[in-house]
């Protein structure tokens, strides 16, 4: 039951738009996804900004760290107050209220008369943040006819990567007068965007008004961007199949918690698929990524650069993360997902490595430069955005949401531990010397992939889940000898 389909993946997708629907559909998804670029935005621009915010506050390593961190914990509140809010009061109404939520996280950061009321603003944030990154995609998802659900999706992390880029621009925009509060009031503006696009231009999810009883708006909706007749029978396929659903929970004694809950991830035909979700969680933030991200220009100042040069530098990773994310979306249903996570991975092995030796060897700025740039690449055209592909892949239906979610919260938890730790450790035992532990853990997390982690380009669930549960020594639900 996903998008104007309204049916289960697998089925037959919606192939018929009018050009004018299609229009309206991509407006539609541009405007959602702006909730993407403020999740990217608000996770570059204190990279810039720190610079500036550490010596008029006097902040030591650890507060700088903290302030880069509480966003992260914020996020991880967010993300599982937002299921509930949007399938309370919709994802209109959750996507406008995360727009609010925004706005005043920007404005009690940027007006900041210290460390205290920063990390107050910072943790606002990270409860947009959060909540944006589990609407969103669940929004877009709704809103898109199957056959264009996968392009959709992707302008959701498209937009993440753009907002990260717009971050550093913004950044060097500001940087000559060491103006942080404007870098970070900047992100007014994409807010403001949200909330007048819920007002006046976004409608609801159809799923949702379908799920609500709502039945003629969903098929107003519907028939907006299709016509009637198909309206009509795609409504037909949701009451068939909500129909069904019931009788088998009744026939097997499920309740609606029972059936959806988190419960049936401890399912022994479920585990192999939750210890891949929950690994790759993990691997995409313990592979560094968000200390390359978050702390760039702090990075690139240690060899030898003013702050301001720093941020300038910086603009190079954004861009690159920007076009290896272009063909990573190109890429994923050709090369498949296994290939692509195998590449990136032993490209993020060998690049980490390098940009650790650059640091301990004291190697001239470009080369550190060039050592993080094709760091960012590599991740960017593989673990970044298959992580996401893959979780809404392996999961068995009935514990896909509760899957996702879990998945989720450990990828947020993982960051938190990342951002927060990584300045101490640096200082502790050296940059170059903490950049060879993440190249160690891609390492582990490339032998991981190869053992445990199924291709599912152009495979059905059954034969997903028959791969997944072969590499685990275990046999399929229902297979024979």
């Amino acid at each position: 039951m996903q998008g104007f389909s309204v049916a289960p993946a697998g089925e037959g997708p919606l192939t018929e738009v009018p050009a004018e629907g299609m229009r309206r559909i991509r407006m539609w998804g541009f405007f959602v996804a702006v909730g993407g670029f403020l999740f990217g935005f608000d996770t570059g621009v204190i990279s810039g900004a720190l610079l500036f915010i550490r010596s008029e506050f006097h902040m030591n390593s650890f507060e700088q760290g903290s302030v880069v961190s509480v966003l992260v914990l914020g996020a991880m509140a967010g993300a599982l107050m937002a299921g509930r809010l949007a399938d309370r009061y919709g994802r209109r109404q959750a996507l406008r209220l995360e727009g609010l939520v925004f706005l005043i996280g920007t404005a009690i950061a940027a007006f900041a008369p210290g460390y205290g009321v920063l990390l107050a603003g910072r943790l606002v944030l990270g409860l947009a943040v959060g909540a944006a990154s589990a609407t969103v995609p669940i929004y877009l998802s709704e809103i898109s006819p199957k056959g264009v659900r996968g392009r959709m999706l992707s302008l959701n992390q498209l937009m993440i990567t753009i907002g990260i880029l717009a971050a550093y621009l913004v950044n060097v925009v500001f940087s000559g007068a060491g103006n942080w509060r404007a870098m970070i009031g900047a992100g007014a503006v994409p807010a403001l965007v949200i909330v007048a696009a819920t007002l006046w231009s976004l409608p609801e999810s159809p799923v949702w008004l379908l799920a609500r009883g709502r039945k003629g708006q969903a098929r107003r909706l519907i028939a907006s961007v299709t016509n009637p007749a198909t309206a009509d029978r795609l409504i037909e396929r949701f009451e068939n199949r909500q129909e069904t659903e019931r009788r088998q929970d009744a026939v097997q004694g499920r309740d609606e918690k029972q059936r959806a809950g988190a419960r049936t991830l401890l399912a022994a035909q479920v585990r192999p698929a939750l210890i891949v979700g929950l690994a790759l969680a993990a691997l995409q933030q313990f592979g560094g990524i968000n200390t390359i991200i978050y702390y760039a220009p702090t990075i690139i100042e240690q060899t030898g650069l003013t702050a301001s040069n720093a941020i300038v530098y910086s603009i190079a990773i954004g861009v690159i993360n920007l076009v290896m994310t272009i063909v990573a979306i190109r890429a994923i249903d050709r090369a498949g997902r296994r290939r692509l996570m195998l590449f990136s991975l032993a490209a993020m092995t060998v690049t980490m490595a390098l940009l650790g030796l650059a640091f301990v060897a004291d190697f001239s700025s470009v080369l550190s430069l060039v050592f993080m740039v094709l760091y960012i690449a590599a991740y960017a055209v593989g673990l970044g955005p298959v992580f996401w592909t893959l979780i809404g892949e392996i999961f068995p239906p009935r514990a896909h949401a509760a899957g996702s979610s879990a998945s989720t919260a450990v990828n947020w938890a993982s960051n938190f531990v990342v951002s927060l730790v990584f300045l101490p450790i640096a200082h502790a035992i050296g940059q170059g010397e903490t950049f060879w532990i993440f190249g160690l853990i891609s390492l582990l997390g490339l032998l991981f992939v190869a053992r445990f982690v199924p291709e599912t380009k152009g495979r059905d669930f059954d034969e997903v889940d028959a791969d997944l549960q072969s590499r685990f020594g275990r046999r399929p639900a229902g297979a024979s000898r």
